[in-house]
């Protein structure tokens, strides 16, 4: 009865997948230790592409459904209702903001030109967390309007020379600026050599830092919003600046920080964001997810698009400034500048928004340099006159030093964001001590955090049976399992050919592949040869699915799936709770399999190098499904990723947030001693911890 009872259960495990997809790719005659399962197409793409094509799939579904809940916008209750729900969205996803602590802020140096002067100016935005700017100013005396201006992803930041001449032209015309190198950026970088050189480009040194801000729930978007919240204090506390006439402008990545600050900062009454603003659907239909600063965790699930940036601000007056042949697109510029419209219309403030597009490509041409400065002329000053900017000298980067040595880190008493990160870690460690007071109660909030739903409720896989090979003693079927729509999982199940099985069926897992140890002689077929059988499985984004390395000269210390990772991310989904399914379902699978020979209904699983931290999730939060778990070079401590300088290939085993309930120690410690076991654990670097000597 029991037997009828666990075939019945696990048939829809075992029924085909319909499409012939394994059969109609490859051929029968194929070699029997041929260990490639999948074709070389899977509807139309390359296995190491999968994982993209899924998830933009996701993406766009989601983005769908944010531009219809946008079209039922009518009155004025719900266009409120909508600027909350998104602004609760943005600033629960960075976790909220420091307190506010004195700028201790100082002027270095001065120069005067014969239409305006400016200061150098370094001011704390945290505690030892120098700022290095420089204040433009209309020689008239003030009170004058003033923009904060974040520079975009340049290695001189606030010296180059574009961004010196959009600075130059609004103290020209009257509005001060304070341009500012945003960190990791001019006289902010914070990893160098032992040369003295910079370590990353400022894009990488911003994805570096962001692994560690995830695992805490915040972004490095926050400091940096952070940042040009307290150039807005520093402004508003001179006597020369007219507090109530703030402004932001910015290109690139300044226009994505232009952008988040007038969303997030009522002061900002007018903004200027440029070759920025898209939309996330032309973003992925074109360049794809972009620097971590521009991955707002769980974004596009949540509705919250580029136009929602623009339209949080309503009705304070925004120029969306866009270049015809940017690389970020001008067609998803003019979609969300049209969303935007009809938002401002609505408030009865319709020409409060506006758009110019110059025929350039990516920067800050002459046109927005104009258009920024005229924008901000019309709401500050009341005047719509021509401005034109003649050509005038800028200076070179020494000129516009503001710390002695060129670097804000070499001050006393200097501090990275790595160390605000480590500071901020044992504080939720304390937190977390008091939740897994009740292990219970603390795995439920683990499941809330990473979303990994339970087994009972994840649907059975489709199935589908390739050939079959034989070695002596040996028979291996390859698999093809499917989770969900779009995902394939390639395996490989070893099935001894005595009829007597011992010992319950066992889960392998590699992070190289789960060919690595499938050869004749190896570690699978020695399991199989002892009477267990085997599944060889490659989770999703491994192995047979994993990403090309292409040319990512970051992929080394990110993991060369970090464009995979980032979409996951804007989607609120992480590998390791994706992954960790894939390994609930093959457990299922594999217990199915078993139904019909062995009473058996759990499974030992083995885990070697990056699937560790999914597996050790799925061991700890269905205990029941397995008998014992073997890891092995796997991720200890999610800690010493925080603490660590720089990690390695360690947003794939990223959850967001987890810090502020768990440890991977305390999914550890939730498992019975016996039942675990884990040899050579890495540390954040991929490094043994605690090799012997």
């Amino acid at each position: 009865m029991r037997m009828n009872t666990l075939k019945a259960c696990f048939s829809r495990f075992l029924a085909p997948a319909g499409a012939a997809l394994l059969l109609t790719a490859l051929s029968t005659g194929a070699a029997a230790d041929d260990l490639v399962v999948l074709p070389p197409q899977l509807e139309g793409a390359a296995p190491g592409m999968m994982m993209e094509t899924h998830l933009k799939k996701l993406a766009f579904t989601a983005l769908d459904r944010r531009d219809a809940a946008f079209e039922k916008i009518q009155s004025r209750e719900q266009i409120l209702a909508w600027q909350e729900n998104r602004r609760e969205a943005f600033e629960s996803a960075l976790g909220g903001f420091p307190a506010r602590t004195t700028l201790n802020a100082r002027t270095t140096g001065q120069m005067a030109f014969a239409d305006y002067r400016l200061e150098k100016i370094i001011f704390e935005s945290q505690p030892g967390f120098h700022v290095t700017a420089t204040l433009y100013l209309p020689l008239p005396p003030g009170p004058h309007p003033a923009v904060v201006h974040p520079t975009g992803h340049s290695e001189n930041a606030k010296a180059r020379d574009l961004y010196q001449r959009a600075s130059i032209v609004l103290a020209k015309n009257g509005v001060a600026c304070l341009c500012y190198d945003p960190i990791g950026q001019g006289e902010r970088r914070q990893y160098f050599e032992a040369n003295g050189k910079p370590s990353f480009g400022t894009t990488g040194e911003h994805s570096v830092m962001d692994v560690s801000c995830s695992l805490l729930g915040t972004n490095v978007a926050r400091y940096m919003i952070w940042d040009g919240m307290r150039a807005v204090d520093y402004l508003q506390a001179r006597t020369d600046i007219d507090p109530a006439r703030i402004g932001a402008t910015g290109i690139s990545g300044g226009g994505t920080m232009s952008a988040y600050l007038s969303a997030l900062d009522e002061r900002i009454a007018v903004a200027a964001p440029g070759c920025y603003l898209t939309g996330f659907r032309r973003l992925l239909e074109t360049l794809g997810p972009q620097d971590a600063e521009q991955n707002i965790f769980g974004q596009i699930i949540r509705g919250l698009d580029h136009g929602d940036y623009v339209m949080l601000r309503a009705p304070r007056p925004t120029l969306i400034m866009a270049a015809t042949r940017d690389y970020f697109d001008i067609i998803g510029a003019w979609h969300l500048f049209r969303q935007s419209k009809r938002f401002y219309t609505r408030l009865g403030f319709s020409e409060r928004v506006d758009l110019i597009e110059p025929d350039t490509t990516h920067g800050f041409p002459t046109e927005m340099r104009v258009g920024a400065a005229r924008w901000m002329r019309r709401w500050f000053l009341g005047s719509d006159a021509p401005v034109i900017e003649t050509d005038f000298p800028v200076l070179n980067d020494d000129q516009l030093r503001c710390t002695p040595e060129g670097q804000v880190l070499r001050l006393p008493g200097a501090r990275t964001l790595i160390d605000f990160n480590r500071d901020w870690e044992p504080r939720l460690a304390a937190e977390r001590t008091k939740l897994w007071r009740d292990p219970g109660a603390a795995l439920q909030e683990v499941r809330r955090i990473t979303g990994i739903r339970a087994a009972a409720d994840l649907p059975g896989p489709k199935v589908e049976l390739g050939r079959k090979g034989e070695r002596k003693g040996v028979s291996i079927q390859h698999v093809v399992l499917q989770p969900e729509p779009g995902i394939w999982l390639p395996a490989l199940r070893f099935e001894p050919e005595t009829a007597t099985r011992t010992g319950d069926p066992v889960l392998y897992l590699h992070g190289a592949g789960k060919q690595i140890d499938a050869a004749p002689g190896g570690p699978i077929e020695t399991l199989a040869l002892s009477g267990r059988t085997v599944l060889a499985v490659d989770v999703r984004g491994l192995g047979e699915t994993s990403r090309p390395r292409g040319r990512d000269t970051m992929g080394a210390v990110l993991g060369f799936n970090s464009r995979d990772t980032n979409l996951a991310y804007l989607l609120g989904k992480s590998f390791v709770a994706m992954r960790a399914e894939d390994v609930l379902v093959c457990a299922r699978y594999l217990v199915g399999v078993r139904a019909g020979s062995s009473l058996t209904t759990r499974v030992a699983m083995v885990s070697i190098g990056e699937p560790g931290v999914p597996a050790l999730h799925a061991a700890a939060l269905e205990p029941q499904l397995f008998s014992s778990l073997k890891l092995q070079r796997s991720l200890a401590s999610w800690v010493d990723v925080v603490r660590a300088p720089v990690s390695r290939n360690q947003k794939v085993n990223a959850v967001f947030g987890a810090l502020r309930a768990y440890d991977l120690t305390d999914l550890v410690a939730s498992l019975p001693k016996d039942k675990i076991a884990i040899t050579e654990p890495l540390d954040a670097t991929g490094q043994l911890v605690n090799p012997r000597r």
